[in-house]
């Protein structure tokens, strides 16, 4: 059923599957290590590199120049070693800051400063190579190898420009080498994101052993690139920002074939048409990206990047993509999570927060998706203090990463259009099997007045049983505030105004709840606010919360008609969510 997920697992079925991961990576990792194994892939040798390829992703020569002063800064955290310090030889802050800098994350930054940052740049690989290269597990991850292989690539001739023939050698030996190794992971997440950055690889490196990488990579590709991206163009794990990511690394590989006369497979093509559409949707006004699922956040200047090479001009955007939908008014943008999260290998940081939204209004960012990965952080509905998905835990969750399991989900969204509104009828049953309870969420979208009705419903799917009939059930509608909004609670505690920095007039989200909060957000780590409305109602009836955003307006202004209709639609029948059938 589309837009439906059942993502629940037998009991002991990640311990099995970990069991059997860490076995075959046990051997694995035992092969790679070996001499023998390192001697078949030194083999062919490339004759250094033909050309350099472009990495579309905007360099920073003012980090680059921080590199060069001796401090590092990367995922977050940050490490000072000096002018011409080793960074290979001490502690990493985090595993994060580790990972950004084994996968090269600097070395564009580096090369942008100029040839003394170039010269920087070959001391610390070789550096690198001294101590990681002949193989370490953490180094040689293919998650971290991936865009390790994929900077070199791009950074081959700039980099080697002042080296002598034999660091040259040993440079492009060892890009071909990880490249081969790469090749391994045929399936599965990040997958076709290797076999990209072989093909780069490939393209870059001159003689036989660059075309038999390039070849190999391209029949990989073939295979992977379905597999990983949605046939409606979004990335399947449903992150607009990996979505993005994997763009330009096709976008790269597309012009690196072209500058050696060949042209990029239908594979590749179809894949940067469908990648290029699915970021077109997901650009927001500010021109940034949405953040569903765990996707991480990209700057305007970093998204336009990509849509530089987008020809397609003004064309209408999609209204659904991805598992979202998506509404918009001449000053009010909102994005609905209206799908299940991606499932198994795939669910890294994805979210179990269905009908989750995020929302923009005159271009700036007001309300999130979520700050984490659990109701408690999103904007969506969470009944008592349950979860509709858990991370494994234990042995399985350091031998997989950190998994969704159990998000039990169905998704339905029927979707309606006029001239003047948009409407979205949207339920998961995620709350079925705990608590026979639907959650059903109604927007309208007044696109004259720039309103957006909400109406949030609990919906019982069969009589709760209790003590004497009745069973009392807690429920919290949360919306995650962008840090930086302003939130002021009325007196009667039934609205709020909301103001964004720059904005003068700000916006009112009002509601019928008795008791709203305004608190700070969940995680310590993201500063912020989010606004809770809470309630308790019997099971066996439901409940049912209306809320409306709209501009404050001054004393005395009137609603225009259009919004005194969306209040006679909200005030009248309740919404009709058809629960057997899903639309798109």
């Amino acid at each position: 059923m589309p837009g439906s997920s059942r993502l629940g697992r037998p009991p002991g079925s990640d311990l099995a599957l970990a069991l059997a991961v860490a076995t075959g990576r046990a051997i694995t990792e035992e092969w790679r290590g070996s001499d023998l194994h390192r001697w078949l892939s030194n083999r062919p040798a490339p004759d250094g590199f033909a050309l350099q390829p472009r990495n579309y992703r905007p360099a920073c020569s003012e980090a680059g120049r921080g590199v060069l002063a001796g401090v590092f800064a990367l995922g977050g955290a940050t490490l000072a070693v000096g002018v011409g310090g080793d960074p290979w030889d001490r502690p990493s802050p985090d595993r994060p800051f580790a990972e950004a800098l084994h996968r090269f994350d600097w070395l564009p930054d580096l090369i942008a400063v100029g040839p003394e940052g170039a010269a920087e740049a070959l001391r610390l690989v070789l550096e690198w190579r001294r101590l990681f290269g002949r193989w370490n597990s953490f180094a040689w991850d293919p998650k971290v190898m991936a865009r390790r292989v994929y900077n070199l690539a791009c950074a081959g001739p700039s980099l080697t420009a002042r080296a002598s023939d034999a660091e040259t050698a040993q440079i492009a030996a060892d890009l071909a080498r990880q490249a081969r190794d790469l090749l391994r992971r045929r399936f599965g997440p990040g997958a076709a994101e290797s076999a990209a950055a072989v093909a780069v690889a490939g393209v870059a490196l001159k003689g036989p052993a660059g075309t038999k990488l390039l070849d190999r990579a391209l029949e990989r590709l073939a295979r992977t690139l379905p597999r990983a991206i949605r046939p409606d163009g979004a990335h399947v794990s449903r992150k607009a920002s990996t979505t993005l990511e994997l763009l330009f690394d096709l976008q790269t590989l597309d012009e690196a074939m072209a500058q050696r006369g060949l042209a990029a497979p239908e594979a590749v093509q179809r894949a940067i048409d469908g990648l290029s559409a699915a970021v077109r949707f997901f650009t927001l006004a500010d021109g940034g990206l949405a953040t569903g699922q765990g996707g991480g956040l990209r700057s305007a200047a970093y998204v336009a990047a990509a849509r530089a090479l987008d020809t397609v001009g003004d064309r209408p955007l999609e209204s659904a993509l991805g598992g979202y939908q998506r509404m918009q008014s001449r000053r009010l943008q909102v994005i609905a999570d209206a799908s299940p999260p991606a499932s198994g290998p795939w669910s890294p940081d994805a979210t179990a927060t269905p009908l989750a939204i995020q929302v923009l209004v005159g271009g700036h960012r007001l309300i999130e998706f979520h700050s984490g990965r659990t109701l408690e952080t999103a904007s969506s509905v969470q009944v008592a203090d349950g979860r509709l998905g858990d991370e494994i835990t234990g042995f399985p969750a350091r031998v997989l990463g950190p998994r969704l399991a159990n998000a039990d989900t169905q998704v339905e969204v029927q979707r309606q259009e006029s001239p003047g509104a948009v409407w979205l009828d949207m339920a998961h049953h995620g709350w079925s099997r705990a608590h026979r309870l639907i959650h059903q969420r109604r927007l309208y979208l007044d696109l004259e007045a720039d309103d957006l009705r909400g109406e949030d419903r609990l919906t019982p799917t069969a009589r709760a049983q209790g003590p004497d009939g009745r069973h009392f059930v807690s429920y919290a509608l949360r919306f995650q505030l962008h840090p930086g909004v302003r939130a002021l609670v009325a007196q009667d505690r039934r609205s709020v105004l909301l103001r964004i920095p720059g904005e003068a007039e700000g916006w009112v989200l009002r509601n019928d709840v008795l008791d709203m909060d305004l608190e700070p957000a969940p995680r310590s780590d993201r500063p912020g606010q989010q606004l809770v409305l809470r309630g308790q109602r019997r099971a066996d009836s439901g409940a049912r919360v209306r809320w409306r955003l709209s501009p404050a307006r001054p004393a005395g202004a009137t609603a225009s008609p259009a919004s005194t209709r969306i209040a006679d639609l909200i005030d009248g029948a309740p919404p009709r969510v058809d629960v057997t059938s899903s639309g798109a």
